[in-house]
């Protein structure tokens, strides 16, 4: 049976770890445990930036930052950790508006028994993306590991 590739086992475990962190900085800012925060989107580090920076670094301690595969995989996290910072966050940030507009809407209707409105079930999720520090953090742990798993394979 052929072993898994080592990029990939990285690039998995930098985004485990960087999602099991989000408990502890979820801790830090709340002062409040929630093993939940390990299934979440958004928060600090950024596993999105976490996983592709391990690959790139893996990649670029193996092969040279002149190869092909380092220049793929450093595009790609790029491409990626732009997308978790930028669309994913403002898609949360209006997700937020939408989410308060509905609650005005739903005390206006209290105030008014003739205007027809129906409340969805649920909110919007609306941590989405990145702040640019959270996907920094992510980017600084990814390295970090994809680097150290670079140097232990040998």
């Amino acid at each position: 049976m052929e072993k898994m590739n080592r990029g990939v086992i990285t690039a998995l475990a930098a985004i485990g770890i960087a999602q099991g962190l989000k408990i502890l900085t979820h801790k830090k800012v709340s002062g409040e445990w929630d093993v939940g925060q390990v299934s979440t989107t958004g928060g600090m580090p950024s596993s999105h930036s976490a996983g592709v920076s391990a690959l790139a670094t893996y990649i670029a301690a193996n092969k040279g930052s002149r190869h092909t595969e380092t220049a793929l995989a450093v595009i790609f996290g790029v491409i990626v950790m732009y997308d978790a910072q930028g669309i994913r966050r403002h898609t949360g940030e209006i997700a937020q508006l939408v989410n308060d507009l509905e609650d005005n809407f739903a005390a206006i209707k209290g105030d008014f028994p003739s205007f027809e409105f129906v409340e969805r079930e649920k909110e919007l999720k609306e941590l989405l993306g990145h702040q640019p520090i959270e996907v920094v953090g992510g980017a600084i742990l990814g390295a970090a590991l994809g680097y150290f798993s670079a140097r232990i394979e040998g």
